[in-house]
């Protein structure tokens, strides 16, 4: 008989899209959430129909109720002590991201991951995406020859969601740098080339749109990355400079030709050119759903990646194999935001990227 896995979720506003996942998912049962809101608490055991005993703010007791698998969708900066306490408490766990909001507490998830045993997974869905896998077999297939270059783009502002100005108060992104979420736009370039990070370097730390608030105000970050392969990826991030719509923007540059999605979206065609293909560079689609799935897998949002990830995570537990995002894979996705940032810091210095796991 296949095994049922119990479920519980941390963070209930993040993980309230996993959680559409979860419960419509025949191997697994929502049995417990957890979330210092009592108006999230109360919101959530609504929607799933659980009793009053299994919503908990104390995450403690949470782990300790009987669980397979903790989501971790709280902010950053809880990612590295949930985790640990999830993983002690023999909970497999899939956390949202970036990994941690410090090298520190990176070290601390993959100690944590060694000292247990346990399963983690990081959920970075955009690798997911579907023209991500077409993308992959691409390079893998060599057309675009040697990769030499990436670029990315995540443009997006949330001020609202780092400063309430009305209040007068910061919110736990106005100490999220917009470097530390990197694993977006990192992750896809990392999953189709199978490359990783070793140096890194960043600028960026004027504050123009919201002065009020500390790093996670900053206007706009770029950075420069140097991989294992000699490769060079570029990366912009904003939280608060105007960008309307929002802009996930991805670019390969090869020995053969390159291809690159639309600066008006993923949802409009990009560009591919081929060398001895093609004559000049011709569109390209950049879909993020995968069309073989049902339309229920688009639950989670972002098209069919959640479903996806989701699908990986179960299917890994189910085999007893490591996770697609191990911890290996998601701190090289999550540590060389960090240090970008912090040789912003330090005016522009290239910095060496720890390799941990």
């Amino acid at each position: 008989m296949q095994k049922r896995w119990r479920v519980g979720l941390v963070g209930v506003g993040r993980g309230s899209g996993y959680g559409k996942l979860f419960a419509d998912e025949p191997r697994c049962d929502i049995v417990a959430c957890c979330d210092t809101s009592p108006q999230a608490l109360e919101r959530f055991q609504r929607e799933l129909h659980l009793a009053d005993n299994r919503c908990f703010s104390d995450y403690g007791a949470f782990v300790r109720s009987g669980l397979d698998i903790v989501f971790v969708g709280t902010p950053m900066p809880a990612h590295a002590e949930q985790t640990e306490l999830a993983l002690e408490a023999g909970c497999a766990v899939l956390s949202e991201v970036t990994a941690a909001s410090t090298v520190a507490d990176c070290r601390r998830i993959v100690a944590a991951v060694q000292r247990t045993g346990g399963t983690y997974m990081l959920a970075e869905n955009c690798i997911y995406w579907h023209f991500v896998s077409e993308w992959k077999a691409m390079v893998d297939a060599g057309r675009l020859g040697r990769i030499v270059h990436a670029e990315c783009e995540y443009l997006h502002p949330i001020p609202t969601l780092i400063y309430d100005r009305q209040a007068g108060q910061p919110k736990w992104r106005a100490q999220r740098a917009p470097l530390h979420y990197c694993s977006h736009s990192l992750g896809p370039i990392l999953e189709m080339t199978g490359d990783r990070i070793v140096r890194a370097c960043g600028l960026g730390q004027a504050h123009n749109v919201l002065p009020e608030a500390p790093i996670g105000g900053i206007d706009m970050q770029v950075a420069l990355f140097e991989t294992a392969s000699g490769m060079t990826i570029k990366l912009l991030r904003t939280s608060v400079l105007p960008r309307h719509p929002a802009l996930h923007y991805y670019a390969l540059y090869g020995s053969r030709g390159y291809v690159e999605s639309s600066r008006h979206g993923l949802a409009t065609p990009g560009m591919l050119y081929v060398e001895g293909e093609m004559s000049s560079a011709q569109e390209i689609e950049t879909p993020m759903s995968d069309p073989s799935l049902p339309a229920s897998a688009r639950a989670g949002g972002h098209g069919t990646a959640e479903y996806s990830l989701v699908q990986d995570f179960l299917g890994s537990l189910e085999r007893g194999e490591p996770p697609r995002l191990g911890v290996r894979r998601a701190m090289e996705m999550s540590i060389p935001g960090l240090i970008a940032h912090e040789s912003a810091c330090r005016g522009g210095e290239w910095l060496e990227v720890p390799a941990l796991g």
